[in-house]
């Protein structure tokens, strides 16, 4: 399994709108400006935030993005959804049929093995939240986090 880059981009997209005040908004060039990521791909994951209801798009001159929730609110898991969707992250491929020769009604072998490493990891990602995060962050990595507060003042609308 490996989880695209889009995922972790998002997470950190949505910590940096946890930090504007309550009315500012962010152009997405500022975003991508931050996470030194392509524009044309930044704007891509941030439509699909929108998609997900965890941000929202403000148009015009002064617009930007910010977030749509608290940030209590919007759990790990939720940001994963917006990007990867909601297929497994397994799929049996036959083999295990083909070498029992066996009908399709029977499971392969890993299917419930897979199933509940999944729901586990499910489970990590559902307790953990920007807010938690954000926490974490500013406690490891305060003098850091404060240098970002002051490039937000410059960048947000």
């Amino acid at each position: 399994m490996q989880m695209k880059t889009g995922v972790e981009q998002s997470l950190y997209a949505i910590l940096i709108l946890n930090m504007l005040p309550d009315r500012a908004v962010l152009p997405g060039e500022a975003i991508s400006q931050q996470l030194h990521a392509s524009p044309t791909y930044t704007q891509k994951i941030l439509r699909k935030l929108v998609r997900a209801d965890l941000i929202t798009s403000v148009p015009g001159v002064k617009g930007g993005f910010k977030l749509t929730r608290k940030p209590e609110e919007i759990r790990v898991y939720d940001i994963y959804l917006a990007i990867e969707g909601k297929q497994s992250l397994y799929s049996p491929s036959g083999v295990f049929h083909d070498m029992l020769n066996l009908e399709e009604d029977h499971d392969c072998a890993l299917t419930a093995l897979m199933a509940e490493a999944e729901n586990s990891w499910k489970s990590i990602l559902k307790r953990e939240t920007v807010a938690s995060i954000y926490e974490e962050i500013n406690t490891e990595y305060n003098p850091k986090v404060q240098a970002l507060q002051e490039w937000l003042k410059d960048k947000m609308v």
